[in-house]
C-alpha cells in the first residue's frame, strides 16, 4: 500500500526465541497409529532377537569347552541374526515412512495457519524465513523418528536385558561398567539445552538466509538494473556465513556426545578385559562368561549410541518445533470472528464509513492514517477516491475487505458492521484489484479461475476480451494454459493490471473495488479498459482509486482524500467549484483551468 510505511517490528534477541518442550513434540510424532504401534513391535522383537544372540554365543561356547554336542544351536544362531537383520530393515522402512507422514502433517499444519494469518502478521515477517519454517525446519522433526527416537524403546528393552544378564554373569563388572558410563551420560543430558538452543539459532539463521535470497530473486531485474548484484551476493554471503557459523556451533556441541561415549565404551570395555581377566584367572568365572559378558556389553553400545541419538535428535528437534509452533499458536484472522453471514439490508448504503479513525498495528511508532472518515456508498452507485499518495485511499480498502480492523467507528457493508460478520462471507461479496495487480505464477486458466474455479474457458476469453486482452490469448500457441511467469514477469505492467480486473469481473461480485486500475495502461487501453469497467460497473456498486482523474469524471461521488481526512464530497463540477485540491489535482491533469 502507498500509504504504509516501516512494515517491520522490533526484532528478537538471538536468546528469545521461541521454545518448545518434550510434551510439545509428542502430538507430532502419533499422525499414523498404526505405523507406528507396528514400528515399536518391531523394535520389541528385535531387542528379543538381539539379547538371544549373546546368550546362544555363550552356550556354545561352554559346549565347545565342555566338548558336548552343538547340536542345533549353530542353526538357531544362524537364523536369529537373519530374521533379526531383516526385522531391523523392515523396521527402518515403516521409521521412514512414519517420518514423512509426520513432515507432511506438520507442513499442512503449518501451512493453514500461515495462510489464514492476519494481515499484519505478514507486515512484521519476511516471507523467505516463513519459507524456511515449511521447508527446513519440518524436515528436522523427521529426524526424531528416523534418528533413534522409537528405535530406543527397543534399545531400553535390549539395554536392560543386556544389564540383567550381565548382572547374572558378573555383578562386579556390571558395577564397574555402570560407573563408567554413569559419567558420561551425565555429561551428555548437560549438553543438551546447549545443543536445543543452537539449533534454534542455526534454524533463525536459515531462516535469514532464505528471506535475503528471496528478496534478492525476487528484485533480480532491479538489483540488475542498479548495478547492486556484487552488493546484494555479499549480504547473502553474509548471511550463508552466518547459517555456516551457527551450523558448526550444532556440530561443535553435538560432536561432544559421541567422544564421551566413545572414550566410556573403550574404558568399560578395557575395564572388563582387565578386571574380567584377572577373574577367569583365579577361577572366579569361566572363559565363556567372560566372551558372554563382553558380548552384552558390545549389545549395550548400540542402545546406548540410540539413545545418545535420540537425545540429539529431540534437542534438534526442539529448536525447530519452537519455531513451527511460534507460527501454529498465532491466533488465526477468522478464528475469532462471529459466525453471522453477510446479507445486505434492502435498502442500506452498500459501503459507508462512520467516524473510522485507524492507525497500523505493526509498527514501532503507530501513525494514525485515518481520522473521523466518514462516506456512504449507495448501491449500484460509482465512486472515486482520490487524493494525493499516502491520503489514507489503498487503507479504505483494506478495511472494506477487513484486513486490519478500525482503531475507531466502524465499516459497514450492506448494512451490516463487518466486525459483527463473517469474513468470508463478505469477502465473497467484494472483487478486488490491487493496486500493484499480483499475478500468481502459472498460467492465464489459473489466475482467471482464482476468484470463479467453475468458470468456463468461454466466459474466461469473454472477460480477456472484456479487457482487451484476447490478443494476448490468440498469439499464445498454449491458449489460456499460457505461462504468465513467477509473479507474471512475461506480462507486461499493463497486461498484469487487465488480467487481474479480468479476474475481479469474472468472480461477478455485487462490489468491486479498483485501487489504481489503470496506472499502468496507455492512453489506448485506458480507454477500451473505461468501457469494459462502464459495463461492468452497471448494477454494481464500484470504489475506484485514481490517480487519473480523466477515468472517474463521470462518477457518481468523488471522496477527496488528504492526510487521513475526507475534504470534500460531490460530483466532478462540484468539487471543482468547491474543493481547493481537487481543483489543483485536475488543473495539473489539464481537466481544469490552471
Amino acid at each position: 500500500m502507498s500509504e504504509r510505511r516501516q512494515m517491520f517490528g522490533r526484532r528478537r534477541g538471538a536468546d528469545d526465541g521461541p521454545r518448545a518442550s518434550v510434551r510439545d513434540l509428542l502430538p507430532y510424532l502419533f499422525p499414523k497409529k498404526g505405523l507406528l504401534a507396528g514400528a515399536i513391535v518391531l523394535s520389541v522383537l528385535g531387542a528379543g532377537f538381539a539379547l538371544a544372540q549373546p546368550a546362544l554365543a555363550q552356550e556354545l561356547i561352554a559346549r565347545v569347552e565342555q566338548e558336548r554336542p552343538l547340536a542345533w544351536l549353530p542353526v538357531l544362531l544362524l537364523v536369529i541374526v537373519v530374521v533379526g537383520a531383516v526385522l531391523d530393515g523392515f523396521q527402518h522402512f515403516l521409521l521412514q515412512v512414519l517420518g514423512e507422514h509426520v513432515v507432511l502433517r506438520t507442513r499442512r499444519t503449518l501451512v493453514a495457519r500461515m495462510l489464514r494469518l492476519p494481515i499484519a502478521q505478514f507486515d512484521e515477517r519476511r516471507i523467505g524465513d516463513l519459507v524456511s519454517r515449511v521447508g527446513s525446519d519440518t524436515t528436522l522433526l523427521r529426524a526424531v523418528l528416523t534418528q533413534g527416537l522409537v528405535e530406543s524403546i527397543g534399545g531400553v528393552l535390549t539395554l536392560v536385558g543386556a544389564v540383567i544378564a550381565m548382572l547374572i554373569i558378573d555383578p562386579l563388572l556390571l558395577g564397574l561398567t555402570v560407573l563408567v558410563l554413569a559419567g558420561a551420560i551425565a555429561a551428555m543430558l548437560a549438553v543438551m539445552p546447549m545443543l536445543t538452543r543452537a539449533s534454534r539459532q542455526a534454524q533463525e539463521q536459515v531462516g535469514h538466509l532464505t528471506s535475503a535470497l528471496e528478496r534478492a530473486i525476487s528484485a533480480v531485474r532491479t538489483v540488475r538494473a542498479a548495478g547492486a548484484t556484487a552488493r546484494e551476493a555479499a549480504a547473502i554471503d553474509e548471511r550463508s556465513a552466518g547459517a555456516f557459523d551457527a551450523g558448526v556451533r550444532v556440530a561443535r556441541i553435538s560432536a561432544l556426545v559421541v567422544p564421551l561415549f566413545g572414550v566410556a565404551l573403550q574404558l568399560a570395555f578395557l575395564v572388563v578385559l582387565g578386571v574380567g581377566g584377572l577373574r577367569v584367572a583365579t577361577g572366579e568365572i569361566g572363559i565363556a562368561q567372560l566372551v558372554g559378558f563382553l558380548l552384552f556389553l558390545f549389545l549395550m553400545i548400540m542402545p546406548l549410541g540410540q539413545l545418545a541419538g535420540a537425545i540429539s535428535a529431540v534437542s534438534v528437534a526442539l529448536g525447530a518445533l519452537g519455531r513451527i509452533q511460534e507460527i501454529v499458536r498465532l491466533p488465526g484472522e477468522a478464528d475469532a470472528d462471529a459466525e453471522v453471514a453477510l446479507v445486505p439490508r434492502p435498502g442500506a448504503a452498500m459501503v459507508a464509513f462512520d467516524g473510522v479513525t485507524f492507525a497500523y498495528p505493526s509498527t514501532d511508532e503507530p501513525r494514525t492514517v485515518l481520522e473521523e472518515v466518514s462516506f456512504s456508498v449507495p448501491a449500484g452507485s460509482r465512486t472515486a477516491l482520490v487524493g494525493p499518495s499516502g491520503a489514507g485511499k489503498s487503507t479504505t480498502f483494506a478495511l472494506i475487505e477487513r484486513f486490519y480492523d478500525v482503531t475507531g467507528g466502524r465499516v459497514l457493508v450492506g448494512g451490516a458492521d463487518v466486525r459483527e460478520v463473517d469474513r468470508e462471507s463478505l469477502r465473497a461479496l467484494i472483487g478486488y484489484v490491487e493496486q500493484d495487480a499480483p499475478v500468481l505464477a502459472g498460467s492465464l486458466r489459473d489466475n482467471l479461475r482464482l476468484g470463479a474455479p467453475d468458470a468456463t474457458d468461454e466466459q474466461l476469453l469473454a472477460a480477456l476480451e472484456a479487457v482487451n486482452l484476447g490478443d494476448l490469448v490468440r498469439r499464445a500457441s498454449a491458449g489460456l494454459g499460457a505461462e504468465v511467469g513467477e509473479g507474471g514477469v512475461l506480462l507486461s505492467g499493463g497486461e498484469r493490471q487487465r488480467l487481474a480486473i479480468a479476474r475481479a469481473l469474472l468472480a461477478a461480485t455485487p462490489i468491486l473495488l479498483l485501487d489504481e486500475s489503470t496506472a499502468n495502461l496507455d492512453a489506448r487501453n485506458e480507454a477500451s479498459l473505461k468501457a469494459a469497467l462502464d459495463v461492468a460497473s452497471e448494477g454494481r456498486t464500484t470504489l475506484v482509486i485514481a490517480h487519473r482523474l480523466a477515468t472517474v469524471v463521470d462518477a457518481d461521488q468523488i471522496v477527496v482524500l488528504d492526510g487521513g481526512r475526507v475534504l470534500a464530497r460531490g460530483t466532478h463540477a462540484e468539487l471543482l467549484d468547491a474543493s481547493p485540491l481537487y481543483r489543483e489535482l485536475a488543473a495539473h491533469q489539464l481537466l481544469a483551468p490552471a
